[in-house]
C-alpha cells in the first residue's frame, strides 16, 4: 500500500474516532471548561406502556437552549458520578406548544439519567433521575381524579394515588383546546382548584391564566412524582365547565 494511501486512511480512522468520542462523550466532559448550575433543571421521567419506552419531561425556561440527554451505562454507576453518564443523541419533542419538552427513550430499568441545558452562557442540568419502569412501572389511572364546581369559573381537582405511595410532590397543567398550558403547579396536596395559588408549592405559569370559558374544552394533566423524580402517577383528564 502506497504511502500516502496508508496516512489517509489513519486519517479517515482518527475522524471517525473523533466523531464518536462526541457523539457518545460524558457528563463530565461536556461540562470541562464550562460554567455550571447543579440541580437547577425541572425534569421527571416516566414508563410509557403503550410505546415500550420511558419519556424524560422537563421544563426549558424561556431562553434555555441546547438540550442534552445523559443515561448511565452501568447499574453500578453512582448517580453523582458525571464521567459514567454518557450522552444519547435522542429528539427532543415539544409538549403543550413548546413550554414542555419531552425526550423518548429505551434507557433500562435501574440506570440514571440527567439532562442539561444551555441558559445565560451556562450549562443548567436536572438532578438525577432514576428509572423504574420495570419495578415501578407509571400508573395511567384517569379514574383516580374526581373534577368538582365545574359549573364555577374555577374547578377543583382532586385525586387519589395509585399502588405507588412514595409520591412527594404532584404536577398540575391546564390546558386549551390549542394545547396551550394555561397554568403549571405544584402541590404536596392531592388538590388543585383553577387558579388558586394557596397551597402551590411550586410555579411554574408565565403570565396570569385566563379565565375559563364556558362551552370550551380543557384537559388536566397531572403527574404524581417520587423524591428521585420518578413518576408514580399519569392522568390526562379531558372536562368542559357546565352551565349554572
Amino acid at each position: 500500500m502506497r504511502p500516502f494511501v496508508i496516512l489517509f486512511f489513519v486519517l479517515c480512522l482518527l475522524g471517525c474516532s473523533t466523531d464518536q468520542e462526541i457523539a457518545n462523550g460524558t457528563l463530565l466532559a461536556a461540562l470541562q471548561g464550562r460554567d455550571y448550575v447543579e440541580g437547577n433543571v425541572i425534569a421527571c421521567a416516566a414508563s410509557d406502556p403503550s410505546a415500550q419506552r420511558t419519556d424524560v419531561f422537563l421544563y426549558p425556561r424561556p431562553g434555555a437552549t441546547n438540550i442534552r440527554y445523559f443515561e448511565t451505562t452501568s447499574l453500578e454507576a453512582e448517580k453523582d458520578d458525571f464521567s459514567a453518564y454518557m450522552e444519547g443523541s435522542l429528539p427532543v419533542e415539544d409538549l403543550f406548544n413548546g413550554y414542555l419538552s419531552r425526550i423518548p427513550s429505551e434507557v433500562a430499568e435501574g440506570h440514571w439519567v440527567i439532562v442539561s441545558f444551555e441558559e445565560a452562557g451556562s450549562i443548567h442540568s436536572c438532578n438525577p433521575i432514576r428509572i423504574k419502569r420495570d419495578s415501578k412501572p407509571t400508573e395511567y389511572l384517569p379514574q383516580n381524579v374526581t373534577l368538582t364546581d365545574l359549573s364555577t369559573l374555577t374547578p377543583t381537582f382532586s385525586w387519589q394515588d395509585g399502588s405507588l405511595t412514595d409520591t412527594v410532590i404532584y404536577f398540575q397543567v391546564i390546558s386549551n383546546m390549542d394545547n396551550d398550558l394555561l397554568s403549571g403547579t405544584y402541590t404536596a396536596e392531592r388538590i388543585f382548584q383553577y387558579y388558586n395559588t394557596e397551597n402551590v408549592t411550586l410555579n411554574i405559569t408565565r403570565d396570569q391564566p385566563p379565565e375559563l370559558i364556558r362551552g370550551d374544552s380543557y384537559g388536566f394533566t397531572l403527574m404524581g412524582v417520587s423524591e428521585d423524580n420518578w413518576v408514580n402517577l399519569f392522568v390526562e383528564v379531558p372536562f368542559s365547565l357546565q352551565d349554572n
